[in-house]
């Protein structure tokens, strides 16, 4: 009697699983390691295209320590290393072979947008910070005037966006009943969130930036079936609302002008595959979609990562042409005034928002302004927390606003996970 085969279970790959949050975490702390030592190197001066080279060099280097008896397990660069000037609001990564690119510099006082990510088994988890670029002769790090409103709104507008991810009656204390009230609360609508992140930018004489998405993100994808669009442009429309069990990429995008954009003429670098299928003529084009399955799967990658650079140049046209890759334009402030972005990943569980990947907090005793947030209902969302409260951690949590309303006069302490 032939032995009957065991149907193979279907692994769970939710956070449902333990694994999974294990091995998001584990991206994560690769990610935030490396933009730490990224943002090390970006000093006046410094080529553009080096520092993502020696980025991407880390992100290897790091993700080569984890899983490493795991060789079914794909493992990689979720996000390479970007570095996008002042204006510029898209991840911008020149390649060697342009010259003229590859020759650009970062600049004293310059607003300098970090992005990179790491993934394993598909889970991915990207990172994005901003900072300004330091002058030789200031070692202060005191950070003044419109640079500091920038920053500081930035950081403001995100922490607000990240509590309206957080589902309605999550984090209710009280009775049953209480709880239960709360949990029929709905959740904000995609144009009271846009209107709530106003209030703030507007405390600052800034604006958001035309369009920016955050995403849910899934195994293999970083744009998954729901998305927020804050200050949509024509036709853009965001779906879905956060719920527990999901992760996001949560971005935030702020401008000292308009925050309209436009697109800029520098040459589009950044790709990702889709999963539509195309017959490829050209010997070049199928030679990199090979390697791009191989190297990148469905993640954004950079020609620059491609063995031969400028066979990549030639043989994406086809590619991008069929549709077989999604090409990022190259898109920036429409004025050219200065751009803060911020993106953090996170995963929404049981017990509130936590933070998994996210960029630094900034010092808030270093950033000088005379403006303030002062609207009372966003300051009340700013007091609440991410998460319920654990019986290690006594601090409360309602300091950031707080210190918005006393004009970020202390050091913020409330790094919530």
């Amino acid at each position: 009697m032939a032995d009957k085969k065991e149907p193979e279970q279907e692994i769970d790959y939710t956070l449902n699983n333990p694994d999974t949050l294990t091995k998001y975490k584990s991206a994560a702390q690769i990610s935030q390691k490396v933009l730490d030592e990224v943002t090390k190197l970006c000093v006046a001066g410094e080529k553009i295209v080096t520092i993502c080279e020696k980025g991407d060099k880390l992100l290897d280097e790091e993700i080569s320590k984890v899983y490493r008896g795991k060789k079914d397990l794909k493992k990689g660069i979720s996000h390479p290393t970007t570095v996008s000037p002042s204006a510029f609001v898209t991840p911008y990564t020149p390649l060697t072979s342009d010259e003229a690119e590859a020759a650009v510099t970062l600049k004293e006082g310059e607003a300098i947008k970090i992005q990179l990510g790491a993934q394993i088994d598909g889970f991915g988890t990207i990172v994005c910070d901003t900072i300004i670029i330091p002058k030789a002769d200031d070692a202060s790090d005191v950070i003044e005037g419109r640079d500091a409103d920038l920053l500081l709104t930035c950081h403001y507008a995100n922490e607000l966006l990240l509590r309206l991810m957080v589902p309605p009656g999550l984090l209710a204390t009280g009775t049953d009943e209480e709880k239960a009230k709360a949990a029929k609360v709905k959740a904000p609508t995609q144009s009271k969130i846009t209107t709530l992140l106003e209030k703030v930018v507007k405390s600052y004489d800034c604006n958001l930036v035309e369009s920016t998405t955050s995403w849910q993100f899934e195994r293999n994808e970083i744009e998954g079936k729901k998305k927020i669009i804050l200050a949509p442009g024509d036709g853009a429309k965001g779906e879905g609302i956060p719920e527990v069990g999901e992760v996001w990429g949560v971005e935030m995008g702020v401008s000292l002008g308009s925050g309209k954009i436009k697109n800029f003429e520098n040459r589009t670098t950044l790709h990702r595959r889709t999963t539509l299928t195309y017959a490829l003529k050209r010997p070049s084009s199928k030679k990199i979609l090979n390697e791009v399955v191989k190297k990148f799967g469905t993640f954004p990658f950079s020609l620059r990562q491609l063995e031969d650079e400028r066979d990549a140049k030639v043989g994406v046209v086809e590619c991008v042409r069929g549709n077989v890759f999604r090409q990022y334009e190259v898109v920036g402030d429409k004025d050219g005034d200065p751009v803060a972005r911020l993106l953090t990943t996170i995963a929404i569980t049981k017990n509130g928002l936590q933070k998994i990947a996210a960029p630094p907090s900034p010092d808030l005793s270093k950033l000088k302004t005379d403006k303030k947030i002062t609207d009372e209902e966003v300051l009340k969302i700013l007091e609440q927390p991410l998460a319920k409260e654990t019986k290690s951690k006594n601090k409360k949590k309602k300091k950031p606003a707080k210190k918005a309303a006393a004009a970020d006069d202390d050091e913020e302490s409330s790094d919530e996970e």
